[in-house]
């Protein structure tokens, strides 16, 4: 039976999902509810500054988000982070300090106590955990020690899934730290060996360099709009998948042999009506992280100095800000000249009340924050955009496993159907990209 597919989200997942098979000449047409293309993608350009309304950067972390921008690169630039991204800060006691890079500012860091710094001697040493559902939290405190926890841990869980480490399962949320404990028996001496495995060139091509592109990521949905063809996808539409009695799927005017759906777990139920309550209950429970986003740009900067990746803000600081990035630090032309870029991030599975209330009011809590911790004296932005999501970030808890149980069992019972996106395979770009080739090489092979 010759392949008619319907991918379902324009956002990355969709986007690269059509651009592979494309490549590969498969037939598909890519469906998306609103307006926009590129999900929750957006690039800005104001009075001089460059700012995202949804993610600000991606990491080259695996081979195929490498080589899918080698493909596109006559399409866009890829910018690369400034070496001033190695700096990581940390605020403790309304301090910023580096996140340590080495042993020796390791042993000088305010940021973790002293006896934890000697339980770090012995972390190689501990038995590996036998609890596959072991939170983030139990495993760091089990391995690490609490300050560990409560100063690299707890706020590095707040950058990527404004989540809690505490409800957050390492297996599903960080799995590379997982399995670092379960086939090497620790951390410190899991990174070790793993370093001095043999790499291949393809391998060697993997940086986890900090990326962006020229004109914000939004050059990057455009060059796959080009690649892809505009006449493959359908806007505004109306998406409601109806399942014919030859097991072929039917949507909008036309059958398909495969459906992707690439959405928010929260829009099956609308998408696919013929499947039970019962069948997507356990994916449609998937609890999402609310995040207001604000980028503020000045004209001139007169605060701290910002060379660095940003800060992060431990929970138990106990602000309202979860981080915040210094993008015109990370690359070129985001500001004007002696001018600065900034994004902060509000909310998370710890505050997601913040993310119900108005511009106005926001700031009013925000603007203190931001002085303090940045030095500001005149706090007189030339923009202020705060840019509200309310399914910001996919939390991979005790849930998880009987989400991923129950996709594959819906996957088995509906031959052809795929539920991607966030829901599964993380939450990155990088991520997206490599769950976009895998599900499209399934598809071209078999």
């Amino acid at each position: 039976m010759k392949k008619k597919i319907a991918i379902i989200g324009a956002g990355i997942s969709g986007l690269s999902l059509a651009y592979y098979l494309k490549k590969a000449a498969v037939d598909f047409t890519l469906f998306e509810q609103s307006s926009h293309i590129g999900g929750v993608i957006k690039s800005h350009k104001n009075k001089g500054f460059i700012y995202e309304s949804g993610p600000n950067t991606g990491t080259l972390s695996n081979i195929e988000t490498v080589e899918l921008f080698e493909d596109l690169s006559k399409d866009f630039q890829l910018v690369l982070a400034d070496e001033a991204a190695k700096k990581r800060l940390i605020l403790r006691d309304n301090h910023w300090h580096a996140l340590p890079s080495g042993p020796i500012s390791g042993i000088k860091t305010p940021l973790f106590s002293l006896r934890d710094k000697l339980k770090l001697l012995t972390e190689p040493f501990i038995k590996k955990g036998d609890n596959p559902m072991e939170s983030i939290a139990d495993m760091v405190k089990r391995r690490m020690g609490e300050s560990f926890l409560d100063y690299a841990i707890d706020p590095f869980i707040s950058g990527i899934y404004a989540g809690d480490p505490n409800t957050l399962v390492t297996k599903y949320a960080l799995p590379k730290l997982y399995q670092l404990e379960q086939n090497y028996g620790s951390f410190i001496g899991g990174a070790i060996k793993k370093s001095k495995e043999p790499k291949s060139e393809r391998e060697k091509k993997v940086s986890k360099k900090i990326f962006s592109a020229q004109n914000g990521l939004s050059d990057i949905v455009n060059a796959l709009v080009t690649n892809i063809g505009i006449e493959h996808i359908k806007l505004n539409s109306t998406i409601k998948v109806k399942r014919n009695p030859n097991g072929e799927y039917h949507l909008g005017e036309t059958n398909y042999t495969h459906i992707i759906s690439t959405v928010n777990a929260k829009e099956l139920p609308a998408i696919f009506p013929f499947l039970k309550s019962t069948q997507l209950a356990k994916i449609e429970n998937l609890n999402y992280a609310k995040v207001a986003e604000i980028a503020l740009g000045f004209d001139k900067w007169e605060g701290m100095d910002i060379n660095a990746f940003g800060g992060l803000i431990p929970s138990k600081e106990n602000k309202h800000i979860l981080g915040i990035l210094f993008m015109s630090s990370l690359f070129k032309g985001r500001a004007p000249k002696n001018g600065a870029l900034i994004s902060c991030f509000v909310g998370g599975t710890k505050n997601k009340d913040l993310v119900d209330i108005g511009k106005d009011e926001l700031m009013e809590i925000v603007k203190p924050e931001l002085e303090l911790l940045l030095g500001i004296k005149q706090f007189n932005p030339s923009i202020t955009e705060v840019f509200y999501h309310n399914n910001a970030i996919a939390q991979y808890e005790s849930s998880t496993e009987d989400r991923l149980l129950n996709i594959s069992t819906l996957e088995k019972e509906y031959p052809n159907i795929y539920m991607a996106g966030s829901i599964r395979d993380g939450v990155g770009m990088a991520d997206r990209i490599k769950q976009a080739k895998d599900i499209a090489e399934t598809i071209i092979e078999v």
